[in-house]
């Protein structure tokens, strides 16, 4: 079963939480969190949540670099244009030690629409 699991993905990662847009509003509403907008420099351009970080998914180099310097017990909220991207780095950051990333159902575009 865990082959099965590592092989299809289908553990469930106690870390990660899918969160939609109401959640992610109150949160960075009301507490000084670490947003993450993991999109390209140029996504992240066009247009971005307030005070959100851009750090780029695909420069992995530097991804795990600003990663590293964050708090890991600190909740993290991470997005990226539709919720694709930011799916695969909150369970790389959960391997990191993150304790609790919160992504962003629908990603920017949902939030964007909102």
């Amino acid at each position: 079963m865990a082959l099965f699991s590592f092989l299809f993905g289908s553990e469930k990662n106690e870390s990660v939480f899918l969160i939609d847009t109401h959640e992610l509003k109150e949160a960075v509403t009301q507490h000084n969190v670490q947003l993450i907008d993991i999109r390209t420099p140029n996504e992240f351009s066009s247009g971005h949540i307030e005070n959100a970080v851009n750090v780029d998914f695909f420069n992995q180099h530097n991804f795990k670099a600003t990663f590293a310097k964050l708090d890991k017990k600190k909740p993290l909220y991470i997005y990226c244009r539709s919720g694709n991207r930011s799916s695969r780095a909150a369970k790389q950051l959960a391997g990191l030690g993150f304790e609790k990333i919160y992504d962003l159902k629908g990603g920017y575009m949902k939030w964007r629409n909102q």
